[in-house]
């Protein structure tokens, strides 16, 4: 509960109690931080982040953000937009050429066809593509089988588009390897890799001492929190500290590729919270900017399968963002326009630009639907609480 720069102690005493009952049933470490106009007005962190359950959770501890990740390439883009240097309008084809005449999968399975309109920018940052997240599509393999741990974010973002599109562009919401293509487009429009990029755009000027890329196989990565999954039955288990999404050591993956702590991701849900100013006075986006990122940019056909497919009620989908349309419909105290996005192993970033308020939590355990369906609305629910 948030209420002018304080968080009332009932909300905090609340929100503890949450976080301990998840690490009861089973989540084996949990941090979470919320800020308000650039303030920290809670932390708490509990639980272990070692296979033997020997290692108390502490600051500084890394994690896979997964696709935590896209908030981060969407912050980029939106800067070349806000900077007049490409539109949510332009054709991606202008930028990558590979993706100027895709083939399209026909509705009815009998082949392929032609687009019948450009795939554009606003499609890739929404997730209305006709993209999948097929990583072992067969321009992936041929590329890597060809380049080897060398291949580029531009060469095998360029295979991507060797598969038909599964649907004509802005017409259907399917999570896909869209804002991996973004990562591209950045490299072209920008002249340097992603990475650079992000390093001279974003991490330095809101000073992230402890944020970069992870590598496909990040075995003996120091402060790595140890990775866990989680079956069916909800049975949790160490596994490899492995980022698939990273394809190889030379790519950088836009939608799922970064390494964090939950204090250097603070620091970039609190400028966003705060209408694209950071905590030292440094702006990374216009509050105009900010509010083009939590514009719903779905068709109706979307937004019902953003509810169907990935069990968002209520929620629309802006610039690689949730945002919270209409609360009453899953009975949420929280307040429309609350805006952020999740990742594979259970972390959680959400920001109210309204009162400048953000939280960021992690936990690393992937296939963990405890975390999206109770975990995640639980925390939304207490912290924005009107």
């Amino acid at each position: 509960m948030i209420k002018g720069d304080v968080m009332k102690e009932s909300g905090k005493e609340r929100l503890k109690a949450f976080l301990d009952d998840a690490v009861k049933k089973g989540i084996p470490s949990v941090d979470c931080i919320v800020f308000k106009d650039h303030k920290e007005i809670f932390r708490y962190m509990t639980g272990n982040v070692d296979k033997e359950g020997k290692v108390p959770v502490y600051v500084g501890c890394r994690y896979l953000m997964f696709s935590m990740t896209k908030v981060m390439t969407m912050t980029a883009v939106l800067q070349l937009i806000e900077q007049g240097k490409l539109s949510l309008e332009d054709e991606v084809g202008k930028f990558l050429p590979a993706y100027k005449d895709l083939k399209v999968k026909k509705a009815d399975g009998s082949g392929t066809e032609s687009l019948k309109h450009p795939l554009l920018i606003k499609h890739l940052v929404s997730m209305q593509s006709g993209l999948d997240y097929d990583l072992g599509r067969a321009g992936i393999l041929r590329v890597l089988n060809e380049k080897g741990q060398k291949a580029t974010t531009r060469e095998l973002v360029d295979a991507f588009a060797e598969t038909p599109l599964d649907f004509q562009p802005g017409e259907h919401y399917a999570y896909s390897l869209s804002h991996d293509v973004i990562g591209a487009v950045i490299e072209v429009v920008s002249g340097m890799s992603f990475g650079e990029y992000l390093k001279k755009n974003i991490w330095e000027p809101l000073e992230l001492k402890d944020t970069f890329f992870a590598k496909p196989d990040n075995t003996g990565l120091e402060r790595l929190a140890q990775q866990f999954t989680s079956d069916e039955k909800g049975i949790i288990t160490p596994m490899d500290q492995s980022c698939c999404y990273q394809l190889s050591e030379s790519y950088e993956s836009g939608g799922a590729g970064l390494v964090s702590t939950t204090e250097d991701y603070m620091k970039l849900g609190d400028a966003l919270a705060c209408g694209g100013e950071a905590f030292n006075g440094k702006r990374i986006l216009k509050p105009e900017t900010v509010d083009i990122m939590k514009t719903n940019l779905l068709c109706r056909a979307s937004m019902d399968e953003i509810a169907r497919n990935m069990g968002r009620t209520g929620y629309g989908y802006g610039c690689g963002v949730q945002v919270l349309l209409d609360p009453g419909k899953i009975g949420s105290p929280a307040k429309a326009g609350v805006f952020g996005w999740d990742g594979a192993a259970g972390s959680l970033v959400q920001m109210d630009k309204d009162t400048g308020t953000s939280v960021v939590y992690t936990m690393h355990v992937r296939s963990c639907g405890m975390a999206y369906g109770i975990i995640h609305p639980g925390i939304r629910d207490i912290v924005f609480e009107a």
